[in-house]
């Protein structure tokens, strides 16, 4: 039983991450469609605080990688790299997909990364895809098509914008899990994670003034900005790497796709976003094809290269 427990703490801690990934992004749509925020305000803020409070929070325990990274050429370069393609661009283009369409959709289309990752691991490695990835990734293509068109290819049931802004945020999403592999490999992850988001929010900073916002103000949408930086950012990155340390990151991989679905039901019943019958049938395909994906062993390179996301 005393064996039992650390696992059943790993299971809660990342399925509590993943569940508040995907209701922040609920919560972003609600700021962006009803109160009139903007999904560049949102996005200084949430990665300036975010990262101000991680490095902050790494220098008190005395974490010395917070001044080492800066210590090398190539190592300023690829986090730079990082921070502004990566970090930055995986959040803007998220947030912005959910401003043109909804989180359920923004965050499906999202999870298309994988399957990317997939096909650029196979050109990089030259070796054929396996029978199981051809699998996964002819249904993400049929969940994809089924969200986009409820069937019907003569319709698009989400705006061309919605659509460019989420395929975008899947292979934005897929840079962030590939290149930091060496800064991973020499520095922990709230390190890297937390100049990430203070170099993106600063260099965003030029294009988007953080004390510049155009939104309503009013009880709630304060109680959603924060909820969106200190819960959907702060709290559930923390959590999820805490989850690192009491199951395996296959198993955390596999719980991850619960993101998708949370948001997906949250937009149902809170915001009453519609999704047919065909377009869950779509969504099932992509959230069973990520688990598929997850249970595939492998490669030294995909290793290498796992750094997990966080929207």
């Amino acid at each position: 039983m005393m064996k039992s427990q650390p696992r059943i703490k790993g299971f809660a801690l990342v399925i509590f991450s993943t569940m508040m990934w995907g209701v922040s992004g609920t919560v972003a749509q609600y700021l962006f469609q009803q109160r009139g925020f903007s999904p560049e305000w949102l996005v200084v803020i949430r990665l300036l605080v975010s990262g101000i409070v991680l490095l902050s929070f790494a220098t008190l325990r005395g974490n010395k990688n917070v001044r080492k990274i800066w210590s090398s050429k190539y190592t300023i370069f690829n986090l730079i790299c990082f921070a502004l393609l990566g970090m930055l661009g995986v959040q803007y283009t998220y947030f912005a997909a959910i401003k043109y369409g909804n989180a359920a959709t923004a965050t499906i289309l999202q999870y298309l990364y994988p399957v990317i990752i997939t096909f650029y691991m196979t050109i990089r490695t030259k070796r054929a895809p396996s029978l199981r990835e051809v699998i996964v990734i002819t249904l993400t293509i049929v969940g994809t098509f089924l969200i986009i068109t409820k069937g019907n290819v003569s319709t698009l049931s989400i705006s061309k914008l919605a659509l460019f802004w989420g395929v975008t945020s899947a292979f934005a999403a897929a840079f962030y899990t590939l290149q930091p592999a060496y800064l991973l490999t020499r520095f922990d992850s709230i390190t890297v994670v937390g100049w990430g988001m203070l170099i993106g929010g600063l260099g965003f900073s030029f294009i988007q003034k953080p004390w510049i916002c155009t939104g309503q103000w009013s009880i709630s949408s304060i109680l959603a900005v924060i909820f969106v930086v200190l819960f959907g950012t702060l709290i559930a990155f923390c959590c999820y790497l805490e989850s690192l340390k009491y199951i395996k990151p296959i198993e955390v991989s596999i719980l991850s796709s619960i993101e998708p679905l949370s948001a997906a039901v949250l937009s149902i019943f809170w915001l009453h976003v519609n999704l047919g019958f065909v377009q869950w049938i779509g969504t099932g395909c992509i959230i069973f094809g990520i688990i598929y994906l997850s249970l595939t062993k492998k490669t030294p390179e995909q290793k290498k290269g796992c750094s997990e996301i966080s929207s």
